[in-house]
């Protein structure tokens, strides 16, 4: 049920956006995507360094950087191999041949929107216990965040935003009901890596979004299935 409430929150929360995108120039689109990226960014890495940074007999300390680092390269060197972002490119064109859509940015759109909303804490922790202990709460709040988010994303970017309501059913649909089946690989150590490194992927969106830089953070996504025997081996 989580999942669905959530891809039903981002399909209203990209029409909502489509309707205010009508009355925002461009110059405004520009320093709102800037502003958005920024705030991808600090959300990225608060979630990050949450799982990162330790107290320890009242010291801080750091763990799970060498984990990060392993995945990050390792994933890197899968997704460029299966070349994940121009499979996410060919599927955001498709749709957009599909919706016989003419924005240029509908592909960005779906993709960038599409990464921040599925690859988070919320997304991944949710799904679990939604599977697990069908407690959807978590999910029912993402909702809400991901409502607004979308907004933002849809109102700067265009109709794109809301096709990734597509995504967002599949994933969590699919950790929601194999989560029983993985509960004994699934352990909250193994829970906290895959979050760690997905929030250090959200970094990534944030940054493409500034676009200062692009990063092909999709080709970066095994990192987060790296993670997981990373766990026991680390």
């Amino acid at each position: 049920m989580g999942a669905i409430v959530n891809t039903l929150a981002v399909i209203a929360g990209g029409v909502i956006g489509l309707f205010f995108s009508k009355g925002i120039k461009e110059k405004y689109q520009h320093t709102i995507m800037q502003a958005l990226g920024l705030s991808t960014i600090f959300i990225g890495l608060g979630g990050a360094l949450e799982k990162i940074l330790l107290i320890k007999q009242h010291a801080l300390s750091s763990h799970g950087s060498l984990l990060i680092a392993i995945s990050l390269v390792l994933g890197a060197l899968i997704g460029e191999f299966f070349d994940i972002e121009y499979q996410f490119e060919r599927l955001g064109k498709w749709l957009k041949a599909k919706a016989k859509s003419n924005d240029s940015k509908f592909t960005e759109a779906f993709v960038s929107t599409s990464l921040t909303v599925c690859i988070g804490a919320m997304a991944i922790v949710g799904s679990i216990q939604d599977g697990l202990v069908h407690d959807p709460s978590m999910l029912y709040t993402k909702s809400l965040l991901d409502f607004i988010i979308v907004i933002v994303f849809a109102s700067t970017l265009g109709i794109g935003s809301i096709f990734a309501a597509l995504p967002i059913l599949v994933l969590e649909g699919s950790l929601t009901l194999f989560a029983g089946a993985l509960n004994g690989i699934l352990t909250t150590a193994v829970i906290n890596n895959m979050v760690m490194v997905g929030n250090i992927l959200i970094v990534g969106v944030g940054v493409n979004l500034m676009e200062a830089y692009h990063i092909k953070v999709a080709n970066l996504l095994p990192a987060l299935i790296i993670a997981i025997p990373l766990t026991y081996l680390l």
